[in-house]
């Protein structure tokens, strides 16, 4: 799996980075990434003891699942910040992991640092969790290495004071926020945030069809059983990917430029639409959701 790969993913699945077991299991699902997780899953008093086992567990892991693994380490001011750093940084440059997640992501010079730290094999997902992180969006959507930006929408409630329905309709500037600085960056649709009680799937069905309008790309998930239905409602419907194919043939057989297909202009920005969705269908292919989850 590529760093284009992740780029397509779709469910990001959280995994304790002190469960070891459960690492495998997560991979097994067929999210597009896991993140191994040293933040809010580990207690104080486990955290030294978890970074310490990762390595080990890694790498008794196929070497096709740590393509697809990532590290959330604790964010840039904590006590553990700078350990975590360290061993995130040696995890990549062993192959072992893709990447790093930074969560309360708020400036761009701690994700500058990350970055020369992990070197340029490793990929950044910045979380955006507060008002001083959505204030610096474009400055953490430019900076070196970024793969795409995760949005934390339970944080960000608690930063700023909100108390926001089900639907979280007072979110939706800062979705927007996100979408737009991704598109402004030049990266890959957003990450949005998670479904807290992982057992509603009424309430998952509607996050992630509100994830697709807005442009979210991915979904973070927070338990094995919220993976299969986030990668069914963020992928291509049948409809679309018959559609998809029917555009790139045409173009294929016109040997290239402007084309008609069911008496509308396929252009450029459609070709490329439907090259995406080709592209997720595929990647999906490559990592098909399986019934073994990490419970």
């Amino acid at each position: 799996m590529s760093t284009a790969a992740l780029a397509l993913a779709r469910a990001f699945l959280f995994v304790p980075a002190d469960r070891p077991e459960r690492h495998v299991r997560a991979l097994a699902t067929g999210a597009g990434a896991v993140i191994v997780d040293l933040e809010d899953a580990v207690a104080p008093e486990r955290k030294a003891a978890a970074r310490e086992g990762l390595a080990a567990s890694f790498a008794a892991l196929p070497a096709a699942g740590r393509q697809r693994l990532l590290v959330r380490i604790n964010a840039a001011g904590t006590p553990w910040h700078e350990d975590d750093c360290v061993a995130v940084a040696g995890l990549v440059l062993q192959g072992l992991i893709a990447g790093v997640v930074l969560p309360k992501a708020e400036r761009g010079g701690d994700l500058r640092r990350l970055a020369e730290a992990i070197g340029p094999r490793g990929v950044i997902v910045p979380l955006v969790e507060s008002a001083a992180g959505l204030a610096a969006i474009d400055e953490l959507a430019a900076a070196p290495q970024v793969l795409r930006l995760a949005f934390g929408n339970l944080d960000f409630q608690a930063d700023v004071g909100l108390a926001c329905d089900a639907d979280e309709a007072e979110l939706v500037p800062v979705r927007l926020a996100l979408l737009l600085a991704s598109r402004r960056a030049g990266l890959p649709a957003p990450i949005d945030g998670v479904t807290a009680d992982w057992r509603d799937a009424q309430r998952l069905a509607a996050d992630t069809a509100r994830a697709r309008r807005g442009g979210f790309g991915a979904k973070l998930c927070i338990h094995p059983d919220q993976v299969a239905p986030v990668q069914a409602a963020l992928g291509p419907s049948d409809g679309e990917l018959a559609w998809a194919r029917r555009v790139i043939e045409a173009v294929r057989s016109a040997g290239g430029g402007v084309v008609s297909l069911d008496g509308r202009m396929v252009d450029a920005p459609v070709v490329r639409l439907a090259e995406r969705l080709v592209a997720l269908a595929a990647e999906q292919d490559r990592h098909p959701t399986t019934k073994e989850t990490s419970k």
